[in-house]
């Protein structure tokens, strides 16, 4: 540790990302979309006049997020979008959560939570999953002393999702807190709770085109909710960065956003590959945790997580290891290709061998 660093800074343990290999593997550890962007994000990428370089991007983002309303049917005034769904997090945790009281999150969930509440100085209460490893919603909400609440759906790793409805009964019992539901994974087999936006002012949604929208390499996140949250969320944007989004980013995002056939095809590609991979990791013996991501949670009883993880990675395919008590024997497995899972399977019939 340096000399120079503030206090703060030497409390901090960092959020530690997927492995991004430089050799060539089958890269199945961090949640990417295996088919590319929409055709018109190409396009658009060929036909960009690059002297829009030179001029600072819209500040507020205005076309991009004008689409982003008309494709999820809110207001303008509704949506924001940032550089990708991590700093938007970010800048709800300083928004909303700074209170002086806990934020109350699932134990077993996205591990950058823990990451920005102790950036933030914000006490998380961590609460255990159920038996049926689900975020449990009741005590999430049984506090009365808590500055917020804050979940993914579909949660990650394990790819469980609630329903709308009760999304919806967690809303009803903590009015006057803001619940942010981060929604990275959630078109891939879940409900959106941008539904609710309308009826409870307290809900914020955050999202990403990292994952169904294939553009992870872009850094393109958003949140979606009353007028009010979203202007909490600009305050904190512009004492930070007033030109967050910039405008190759806009256009691109723009144009992956209109192209809904491919969006379809492409969730839906990813949707029937996870299923069948499912099946075929159940036949060979595995558990896997019904999911609603692009990625499935599983262990097998007969061969540690670690194990596992060197057999793959030594075949020339790189899955996600969890070195936690509680996941340690757990692979975290994006869907890819069909022929990557293929290639998966042919791995882990071999190591079972």
């Amino acid at each position: 540790m340096s000399q120079f660093w503030s206090p703060a800074v030497r409390s901090l343990t960092p959020y530690v990302p997927g492995e991004q290999p430089v050799e060539r593997l089958i890269k199945l550890n961090t949640n990417e979309n295996p088919y590319p962007p929409a055709p018109g994000v190409g396009q658009a990428l060929r036909d960009y006049a690059t002297d829009h370089l030179r001029l600072y991007p819209d500040p507020t983002s205005r076309a991009l997020r004008q689409t982003l309303a008309d494709t999820f049917d809110v207001d303008l005034e509704q949506t924001f979008v940032g550089n990708g769904s991590d700093e938007v997090l970010a800048f709800a945790f300083q928004a909303f959560f700074c209170h002086g009281a806990p934020l109350d999150a699932p134990a077993i969930t996205y591990s950058f939570y823990p990451v920005y509440a102790k950036l933030y100085g914000i006490e998380l209460r961590q609460h255990p999953l159920n038996a049926q490893w689900e975020v449990d919603l009741d005590a999430l909400t049984a506090s009365a002393a808590r500055s917020g609440v804050i979940l993914a759906n579909p949660n990650a790793p394990t790819g469980h999702a609630h329903s709308l409805e009760n999304i919806e009964a967690l809303l009803k019992r903590v009015p006057d807190r803001v619940v942010l539901v981060d929604e990275a994974y959630v078109d891939f087999g879940a409900d959106s709770a941008v539904a609710l936006i309308k009826r409870y002012p307290n809900l914020l949604v955050t999202g990403t085109f990292s994952k169904s929208r294939s553009l992870a390499g872009l850094r393109l996140g958003y949140a979606i909710g009353s007028p009010a949250l979203i202007e909490g969320l600009q305050r904190v944007k512009d004492s930070f960065n007033s030109f967050p989004v910039d405008s190759l980013a806009s256009v691109l995002g723009i144009e992956a956003l209109k192209d809904q056939a491919h969006f379809d095809a492409c969730r839906n590609h990813v949707i029937a590959t996870r299923e069948r991979t499912r099946e075929r990791l159940e036949a060979l013996g595995f558990e896997v945790l019904p999911s609603k991501a692009n990625f499935v949670l599983t262990q097998h009883p007969d061969f540690q997580g670690a194990q596992l993880f060197a057999g793959l990675r030594e075949r020339g395919i790189l899955v996600r290891h969890f070195n936690t008590d509680i996941l340690g024997n757990f692979l975290r497995i994006t869907i890819g290709t069909d022929d990557e899972m293929d290639s998966l399977m042919e791995a882990l019939e071999s190591i079972c061998r």
